[in-house]
């Protein structure tokens, strides 16, 4: 989580200094939901998820330079740098989806590969509450529940879609509860142990009947994106309360502490060696190259079933494979 709230801080300074640019979406707040699943997930599960994966990229198994070199838009990142802030991907990790709620049926689909496969894996579709009213989600919950698929439907509620509050954008705000014939269930999002328990659990019903809805309920610290800054929408008191009532690595490292798990000298170490491994990385984001332009229609296809790419008029382009990404 340490790890995590580094690199979104790195994130926000680098956006500030305009050297990342277009949309970026942080996840400072919300660790505790994506650490709590990525502990509970086997190596035959996987994930899929909207725009706010920086996080969810670097668990998957991305370095934290992997990540902040796409930000930044370099060769070092894990796409190469084009996928940029919305659009990394790693091995079981399906994305960075820049469309609203577009994620929840291929998070069906890739369910539905792991029932076709026969591996015994399932799929985290993770969606927020600003989603949570798409006619495509009920679609895939539909489907989902017909075809038996091994898929959690997971609402990460952070309590505002965009600049609207859950209360003013839905007449039922209990998102769990949802899925009509799917049972849902309520987890605390700022408690990264509640949450691997309720994942286990989701990962046990979903494999032996099907989907399930999780809501976890959380809260984002920044705005909705970069451009937002947060605070025309509610207070600077309300976000403030959070930090200092609910901060999900605060309380944990708290409870470590207590119960003798860790020391306080063991944590300032922690805290010094992520500190020292994201500023090298924000270093190696700023100084790396960018990709030639012969580059950026390289590996357009897995699989690509014509001789030529198209053009801006005709098949003219070859296509040239370098699987030099992390999901290659």
């Amino acid at each position: 989580m340490q790890t995590i709230r580094r690199l979104e801080t790195a994130a926000g300074n680098l956006y500030k200094e305009k050297i990342i640019r277009g949309f970026c979406h942080l996840y400072s707040g919300q660790e505790a939901c994506a650490v709590g699943m990525k502990a509970a997930m086997r190596d035959v599960d996987n994930i899929i998820s909207a725009y706010r994966v920086h996080g969810w990229t670097y668990l998957m198994g991305v370095s934290p330079s992997g990540v902040l070199a796409e930000l930044t838009g370099v060769q070092g990142g894990c796409a190469r740098g084009k996928g940029g802030s919305m659009h990394m991907y790693a091995p079981n990790f399906y994305g960075g989806n820049g469309i609203v709620g577009a994620q929840v049926p291929l998070g069906a689909g890739v369910g539905l590969a792991c029932k076709y496969k026969g591996n015994g894996g399932m799929c985290l579709a993770l969606y927020g509450d600003g989603a949570a009213n798409q006619g495509q989600v009920f679609e895939a919950y539909n489907m989902a529940y017909l075809w038996k698929l091994p898929v959690i439907f997971v609402c990460e509620n952070n309590n505002y879609g965009m600049g609207t509050s859950s209360e003013r954008a839905s007449c039922n705000t209990d998102y769990y509860t949802r899925g009509d014939a799917l049972p849902g269930i309520w987890v605390d999002g700022m408690d990264v142990l509640a949450v691997r328990s309720a994942t286990e659990f989701a990962i046990n019903y979903v494999n032996t009947h099907g989907p399930l809805v999780m809501e976890t309920n959380t809260y984002r610290y920044s705005g909705h994106s970069m451009s937002d800054p947060g605070t025309s929408y509610r207070t600077r008191e309300e976000i403030q309360e959070v930090r200092q009532k609910r901060d999900p690595i605060t309380s944990f490292k708290e409870l470590c502490i207590e119960l003798g798990l860790i020391t306080t000298d063991e944590v300032k170490a922690i805290d010094l060696k992520v500190r020292k491994e994201v500023d090298e990385a924000t270093a190696f984001a700023k100084s790396d190259a960018e990709l030639g332009v012969s580059h950026l229609w390289t590996d357009v296809y897995s699989n690509n079933l014509e001789p030529k790419l198209r053009g801006t008029i005709a098949y003219d382009i070859d296509h040239i494979q370098e699987r030099k990404g992390v999901n290659h």
